[in-house]
């Protein structure tokens, strides 16, 4: 009689004993029973991944890199540069280089590519919301800005703008379009300091050529009515010319008294003396003019006085006016000459300033123009359809182990209780949740 079958049983216990039910062995022989399942399960998923993998659209990404301006401040570069000659500040401009940066504008670009005014433009010019099939605008922003990514190198400062979509023309649209409406975002909110100053030289310098124009023809016009072209130089001329006259006039005097004792009073040569003192006169009286005081008012008025030389026709004021005139005309003469100096050097300053402005701009410095894409890069149709196979084998593996286990539970356990008065009540519940579904359909 053979010893083998008493034997085997104890070879059991023995095996059982050394291994517990827990050990990958058990597992392994588990799965490799159930073998037959798996690989259906292996070959369904397979099937159903690579249908999934090839349904989904392909999506293309282009990619642009653009460089913003290195905005330092001027402070922070003098105490770098006074720190490498003097050990006391190299403290002090290591500290300001530090907190200044290198590239202080590129967060603001980003800020900037990432506002809702870029990406509201970008949906009215491409109709994004149609062609992401959102019914709301918000959703159409949200699905703009996961279909974008940007990204900045924090060594180097380069901002790199990458933009997915299923047509790689339009995703190479949508790219440059990044750029376009940048650049746009830029010169609209430009609030430099250089910026500042040229629109307020500018409005300055528009205000100071109408005072300037207003003071030329104020000057004008009273120079024109008072015959006044140059107070100075007339008033030069005027005393002069009296003075002459009144030195014929004391000649002509004397040399009547000299004919009048010589020929009488009623002698040609005496009536002949008498007419020219009588000129010499009158023509003195009327240099002289009249000490009486101009009418009072404004000293720039360009109204002339009752009786004045442009009524009676003369060509030069009374010498006794000329100190009153001399006042209104060199305020009116000072005016021109201080609007014609503030405007000669507020316009220095103006084209400075348009200068500065121009320079202070900061543009974008495309590195990397966006291109049509000529590979998609998503979906990987073999590593999804690999992954999604790899789980789903995974997944059954997973529900053969557990479902033994549980069958080798003691029936008497109280997690099987519960789960014998929990699982019919939840059954029923979704049973009834689908037949009241089915009949409202």
């Amino acid at each position: 009689m053979s010893s083998k079958p008493v034997l085997e049983p104890l070879l059991r216990v023995e095996s059982t004993s050394a291994y517990p039910r827990a050990h990958w062995a058990f597992r392994a022989q588990l799965l490799w029973e159930h073998r037959r399942l798996l690989a259906r399960v292996i070959a369904i998923s397979l099937a159903i991944s690579l249908t999934i993998a090839f349904t989904l659209p392909k999506r293309y990404r282009s990619t642009t890199s653009i460089m913003p301006p290195d905005q330092q401040n001027t402070g922070a570069m003098m105490l770098a540069a006074l720190s490498s000659r003097s050990s006391s500040l190299g403290s002090l401009g290591s500290l300001a280089s530090s907190l200044m940066g290198g590239h202080t504008s590129t967060a603001l670009f980003i800020n900037f590519l990432r506002s809702s005014t870029v990406s509201g433009h970008l949906i009215d010019r491409f109709n994004l919301q149609s062609v992401y099939h959102n019914r709301y605008r918000i959703d159409t922003v949200k699905h703009l800005a996961r279909c974008t990514k940007i990204t900045e190198d924090k060594k180097s400062g380069m901002i790199t703008i990458e933009v997915d979509d299923t047509d790689r023309v339009r995703a190479r649209d949508l790219a440059q379009a990044y750029l376009d409406e940048l650049n746009r975002l830029v010169l609209e909110t430009n609030t430099s300091s250089a910026h500042r100053e040229r629109v307020f030289i500018e409005e300055r310098l528009h205000s100071v050529q109408a005072d300037l124009e207003r003071a030329q023809i104020e000057l004008s016009e009273f120079a024109s009515k008072n015959s006044t072209i140059d107070v100075a130089a007339q008033t030069k001329a005027m005393v002069d010319a009296g003075a002459r006259v009144q030195a014929e006039l004391l000649i002509e005097q004397s040399g009547l008294e000299s004919l009048r004792q010589m020929y009488g009073d009623s002698n040609v040569r005496v009536r002949e003396a008498e007419a020219r003192i009588a000129t010499l006169q009158q023509g003195l009286k009327k240099m002289t003019g009249s000490s009486a005081p101009l009418p009072s008012g404004d000293t720039s008025r360009t109204d002339p006085p009752s009786g004045s030389d442009e009524e009676k026709g003369e060509l030069y004021p009374p010498l006794r006016q000329l100190p009153r005139l001399a006042v209104p005309y060199m305020d009116l003469y000072r005016r021109v000459k201080t609007q014609e100096a503030a405007f000669e050097l507020l316009t220095q300053q103006y084209e400075l300033a348009r200068i500065e402005e121009a320079r202070d701009v900061p543009a974008v410095s495309v590195i990397d123009p966006p291109g049509i894409p000529e590979k998609k890069y998503f979906p990987p149709r073999l590593l999804l359809s690999a992954l999604l196979t790899f789980l789903s084998f995974a997944a059954a593996s997973g529900l053969i182990l557990v479902r033994d286990h549980w069958s080798k539970i003691d029936p008497g356990d109280p997690r099987k209780s519960l789960a014998a008065d929990v699982l019919p009540v939840v059954h029923h519940r979704i049973h009834s949740i689908f037949a009241r579904n089915r009949g409202a359909a």
